[in-house]
């Protein structure tokens, strides 16, 4: 009797790493399951309600033009980070151009940590929907902005105030169901 016991915890021993792999294994899988569900809601900002930050940034294809947050007012823009580097960003590019297309939003693109040279292919390759883009090589201005990956896309309106912020890449579902109610709404308050 007392072999059987010795016996039964060795076979239940060899299981055990397969088990927690296993365990491991759904774990993870629950967790890209959970990060790619459309209706996830989005980061808040503490950012939206508030002035955006203030910025003085090269224009990527006018190098040694250099554009400030001040002169982006007057009207409301689309804010769009982007990287040459971003994955994600080639699978919302479609979307953007088609977005911009419709010319109801200037569409300002960020171009962040990125390589001029790489960037500037990029757009020649994927086409260039946006109104200007700008340039933040070392990252420093996405800091103020909140700014932690790409794509990431702000709604500013027309006196600079921060109203909408969407992490991740937009969709078509997304502007229809998120960005143009608010785009409306900051269009119906000026």
């Amino acid at each position: 009797m007392s072999d059987a016991a010795p016996q039964t915890r060795k076979s239940t021993m060899r299981w055990l790493p397969l088990i927690i792999v296993a365990a491991l294994g759904v774990l993870l899988f629950a967790g890209v399951m959970l990060s790619r569900n459309p209706n996830r809601e989005a980061l808040p900002s503490p950012l939206i309600g508030k002035p955006a930050p203030a910025f003085r940034l090269p224009v990527l294809h006018e190098p040694g033009r250099l554009v400030t947050s001040q002169e982006l007012l007057g009207a409301p823009y689309l804010l769009n980070v982007w990287g040459s580097w971003c994955p994600a960003c080639r699978d919302e590019h479609p979307v953007l151009t088609r977005f911009a297309e419709s010319k109801r939003l200037r569409v300002i693109g960020f171009n962040w940590k990125d390589e001029h040279a790489d960037a500037l292919r990029w757009l020649e390759q994927f086409g260039n929907p946006y109104f200007m883009v700008l340039t933040d090589y070392d990252g420093k201005v996405a800091i103020n902005w909140g700014i932690y990956g790409a794509p990431e896309t702000f709604l500013v309106d027309g006196k600079g105030v921060i109203r909408w912020k969407y992490v991740g890449p937009m969709t078509d579902a997304v502007i229809q169901n998120e960005l143009l109610p608010k785009l409306a709404e900051v269009e119906k308050a000026r």
